[in-house]
């Protein structure tokens, strides 16, 4: 397992080399490890698709580079189990997107057949991030896989559906981004209003390991 200091007070560590379930499974389990037994000092951990990035008080400084082949050797040992399937959260989806088009001539297919490709997996969150509730989404087909723009729009209306490398998601509030637009959905993936105290992940509709299925309706 690679590892490299980020920055001063942050260690990163590289578990794969690929973004894929088996990926996710070896986060889960760093991420319960780390969870049941915090090292000395650590601060925050932040998941990535084949990382693990920990941050440390800065009184840790120096030990860093010293804890790190411990870690490393830990991360590496720890094994998790691919989580027993989730119920299915069926998205419905206009595909009106603004770069709905431009995909498909992209990828020499017709709108109907982007549209099938993209109803048609059944998708993995993999993380949730960049923005609340955002959700990555793994198992796009290598036909739909595309760049992100070159030049991120300014404002991203909540709600559409996009595509970006390998990868699915979701815009659950406005923002600024640079992934594809296909189409646009109705459901709140982010509800500060929901839950409570002590059941704070109520606020998001989806979670890491949680399976969704897209649906094509009219507009």
């Amino acid at each position: 397992m690679k590892w490299t200091l980020y920055g001063p007070d942050a260690l990163c560590f590289e578990f794969s080399n690929r973004a894929d379930d088996a990926a996710f499974v070896q986060s889960q389990a760093i991420v319960h490890d780390l969870e049941r037994q915090p090292p000395a000092g650590l601060t925050e951990f932040v998941p990535g698709f084949a990382t693990m990035l920990l941050l440390f008080d800065p009184s840790q400084r120096a030990s860093l580079p010293g804890l790190a082949p411990a870690l490393a050797r830990r991360f590496a040992a720890a094994r998790g189990e691919d989580p027993a399937p989730s119920p299915i959260t069926s998205i419905p989806v206009i595909y009106d997107g603004a770069d709905l088009q431009r995909v498909a001539e992209a990828h020499d297919l017709s709108v109907a057949e982007v549209i099938a490709l993209h109803t048609a997996p059944e998708y993995r969150v993999h993380l949730l991030g960049f923005a609340p509730g955002f959700p990555y989404l793994a198992g796009l087909d290598p036909r739909l896989h595309t760049p992100r723009l070159a030049v991120p729009r300014p404002r991203v209306p909540a709600g559409s559906v996009a595509i970006g490398g390998e990868h699915a998601g979701i815009y659950p509030l406005a923002s600024p981004g640079g992934w594809n637009l296909l189409g646009r959905a109705s459901l709140a993936l982010f509800d500060p209003g929901r839950g409570g105290p002590g059941h704070e992940e109520a606020m998001f509709l989806l979670r890491p390991g949680d399976r969704v299925k897209f649906v094509a309706v009219p507009s």
